[in-house]
């Protein structure tokens, strides 16, 4: 079957399995106690005078529960809950490696696993071959996320921190660039193109999926080259700011690069300029004086975290990252956000509360690394992709993306303020350690892998 085909065919299946879930009579879950409103910007902290550089690492596929079970002081409990029958039942969260399973995580199991704020439905449509707790209920063993741990305990873990829409990595890297992905304010992109490698550059016949305020995806989008929105790249170079993305190829790097899917920046002049391949060229840019001011950082398949991939390398690939741009010069003005893309299928606890048609999608995990950054602070307010923007415009005082009626997250979302404190000076940056070293990164040959397809 044809990739085409294929995502065609699994959607048009999952509308059957959520339209037969979506009768189910349950009881309503237990409370989970208050959460703290966004982060309003406090007008009094300028940022932009203590923050030059914004650096955006994008892995994938992982739940906030899947890396951090077991937090101190996070909404992380050992424990959720899934169905037995019509009964909802508390299981407990099992210690798992890197080595998979690659689980479903499209808009309909992302809205499956939600079941209108239960977070009970992780059991991928009742089906369960182990008789016992569905495989999505799970964490990676802390010891093997070691370094993810160690910069939550140095800096700050988000444990509110929601993407834009309930779905997988296509609408989770085009809202981490543009904070909307709606080709009108009643319409927005949802999971994958019909044809690799999803951008621009997809054969020509490629359609998109797309989905309303019925909440029932469709296949009838526009080819995926898209003029319909802003994104972060307009304003920034409006502004004269510099900014790049690291990705594994210039051209056909999928949503691991989403500007190839953003028409005025693969026809553009950015393209020449701001798009840097391959991705471990972060590695070396910091310490010889490239590091743009803004810059998003992905990485290849074995170093995704992506469950497909059965590997370790990913905390291991994060660190290298962090501490390149630790140990150059750029670290006292440095602001490093570390997000997963989707939640890839694994349990969560926490129910997005749902500000419009396309989400908030399911929780992932978000650390903040910076010399201003709170020591060990878990923060709890809410965060969700456009709040990431928010950091960036008030870094270098930009102008919004767009007007919320329009889709924009940007302003709605807030801004990340209160995990900083700038009454003190920078703290000295202190090497993550990790498994794998820099030199592991550095010579690893180009990857010709298929980049990320759910």
């Amino acid at each position: 079957m044809t990739a085409k085909l294929l995502r065609i065919s699994l959607a048009l299946g999952a509308l059957a399995l959520t339209a037969c879930s979506s009768a189910r009579s349950l009881p309503a879950a237990p409370a989970f106690g208050s959460w703290p409103a966004r982060a309003d910007a406090d007008a009094s902290v300028h940022i932009g005078k203590y923050i030059k550089h914004v650096i955006v690492i994008i892995q994938e596929n992982r739940s906030f529960e899947n890396f951090f079970a077991g937090y101190p002081r996070a909404d992380a409990p050992l424990y959720g809950y899934a169905l037995k029958g019509r009964t909802r039942i508390q299981v407990p969260l099992h210690g798992i490696s890197f080595r998979g399973p690659d689980l479903r995580h499209d808009w309909y199991s992302a809205t499956h696993d939600w079941d209108n704020g239960k977070m009970d439905g992780f059991d991928e449509f009742g089906k369960n071959p182990h008789n016992g707790p569905h495989p999505a209920y799970a964490f990676v063993q802390h010891d093997l996320v070691a370094p993810y741990w160690t910069m939550a305990q140095q800096y700050v873990l988000a444990d509110r921190m929601f993407p834009t829409e309930f779905g997988g990595s296509f609408t989770g890297h085009l809202t981490l660039i543009a904070g909307t992905d709606n080709l009108t304010p009643v319409k927005a992109e949802v999971d994958f193109p019909s044809a690799l490698p999803d951008d621009c550059d997809s054969p020509p016949g490629t359609i998109s999926g797309v989905v309303g305020l019925s909440r029932k995806p469709v296949y009838d989008g526009p080819f995926p080259c898209f003029d319909q929105f802003n994104t972060i790249a307009t304003t920034l170079d409006a502004a004269k700011v510099p900014w790049k993305i690291y990705a594994t190829h210039k051209l056909d790097a999928g949503m691991w690069e989403p500007f190839e899917a953003i028409e005025g920046v693969r026809y553009g002049p950015d393209w020449k300029h701001s798009i840097i391949a391959p991705q471990t060229r972060i590695l070396s840019d910091p310490a010889a004086g490239k590091l743009a001011s803004v810059t998003w950082v992905t990485p290849s398949t074995k170093d995704s975290d992506h469950p497909a991939y059965f590997s370790d390398r990913g905390p291991s690939w994060v660190a290298s990252v962090v501490n390149a741009i630790g140990e150059s010069k750029y670290w006292k003005s440095s602001a490093i956000v570390v997000v997963w893309d989707d939640w890839g299928g694994w349990y969560d606890n926490a129910p997005p509360k749902q500000l419009d048609f396309r989400g908030l999608g399911i929780r992932v995990p978000c650390l903040v690394i910076s010399p201003y950054a709170r020591k060990g602070y878990v923060s709890h307010y809410r965060y969700e992709f456009g709040t990431i923007l928010n950091l960036i415009e008030q870094a270098f005082n930009l102008p919004p993306l767009g007007p919320e009626k329009d889709g924009y997250t940007d302003v709605r979302a807030g801004g990340m303020d209160k995990v900083f404190d700038f009454t003190k000076g920078p703290r000295p940056f202190v090497p993550i350690k990790a498994k794998y070293p820099t030199s592991a990164f550095l010579h690893e040959p180009p990857s010709n892998e298929p980049v990320d397809t759910q």
